[in-house]
């Protein structure tokens, strides 16, 4: 046996005899009472933990986990792993940044469609007897805005860019000078110079609340956002505010504050499409984040380089 894996993560067990192959042992917890209970009983076999980014592993727990050695985050985001605790242990992190961008992207596309097109409306109408004559915009030619240009945000932008004749631009902490799109040095600026927005940056301290009111303002009635990232990302308040007084069109959203607890104002409104965070799910991205933890897992216990190692902070004692 190589090691022991601890999986909190509820959404992969198809792949995970996989992990099982490359000779891991795995314990699943796959719920916060199981959680909680395989931590306690099991907490000096367990040598890594497999979580993801709004599941996370706490402080205490790292504490509680003596023979921890490395946590591999399947997806971009890792919010809710404190990585200074990581860190204070030499434990390693790694993350699966990248794997799921095609199935993210698919997602952001579709929601985009449905929202400024008002296809769920127009569904709901015919079951319903109806047959309305809605006219909607056209989204050829819509000027759409980037929030984070990573491997998401690049699969979005081409898709856009080049299957829609969208004309697209990003924010981010720096320019990206090998891509095409604009780089707009604020969101608030760019926020003023397109219809749509879409949000594909990670989670966290760094980027909470970056879309607020004044950003939703500049975005102006005929704006349109789509969120496929972090709900931490948006003022929910100010987004609800917008929404209710026609501050802008519409949004469309995979991702809430409270999951799986949407807000019933959210639910009451027309011009919002929203989904139960599944934009990165795919068979595809589900088998390839998998593997990508089991590689990273290898080498660890092989003594290699790991493939996707995350920076973290310096440790806090001497």
């Amino acid at each position: 046996m190589l090691a022991t894996v601890l999986v909190l993560v509820e959404n992969v067990n198809a792949y995970l005899p996989h992990l099982e192959q490359l000779g891991l042992r795995l314990i699943l917890a796959q719920t916060p009472s199981a959680r909680a209970q395989a931590i306690k009983t099991h907490a000096v076999e367990i040598d890594a933990v497999l979580t993801r980014g709004p599941l996370g592993l706490t402080a205490q727990e790292i504490e509680a986990l003596p023979r921890l050695q490395i946590i591999c985050v399947i997806g971009a985001g890792y919010e809710q792993v404190d990585l200074q605790a990581a860190s204070n242990r030499g434990i390693a992190v790694t993350t699966g940044a990248g794997v799921n961008a095609s199935s993210v992207a698919d997602h952001a596309l579709a929601l985009l469609l449905a929202v400024v097109r008002g296809i769920p409306q127009a569904d709901a109408a015919v079951r319903q007897g109806h047959w309305p004559k809605v006219t909607r915009p056209s989204v050829a030619g819509l000027r759409l805005g980037i929030l984070g240009l990573g491997a998401v945000g690049q699969a979005i932008a081409r898709r856009c860019a080049q299957g829609l004749d969208m004309p697209v631009s990003y924010h981010s902490r720096q320019p990206r000078p090998e891509h095409p799109y604009r780089f707009y040095p604020t969101l608030l600026e760019m926020a003023r110079d397109i219809d749509l927005l879409v949000i594909a940056t990670p989670g966290g301290a760094d980027t909470r609340h970056l879309v607020d009111h004044k950003v939703l303002q500049a975005l102006g009635p005929e704006g349109f956002l789509v969120n496929v990232a972090r709900a931490s990302v948006v003022d929910s308040e100010a987004l609800l505010q917008a929404l209710e007084q026609r501050q802008i069109a519409g949004a469309a959203l995979d991702v809430f504050d409270d999951e799986p607890q949407v807000p019933q104002r959210l639910k009451c409104l027309d011009n919002v499409v929203l989904t139960p965070h599944v934009a990165g799910l795919s068979p595809q991205a589900s088998r390839d984040t998998v593997e990508k933890a089991g590689q990273n897992l290898l080498a660890h216990f092989s003594g290699q380089p790991l493939l996707t190692p995350l920076a973290l902070p310096l440790p806090d004692h001497p």
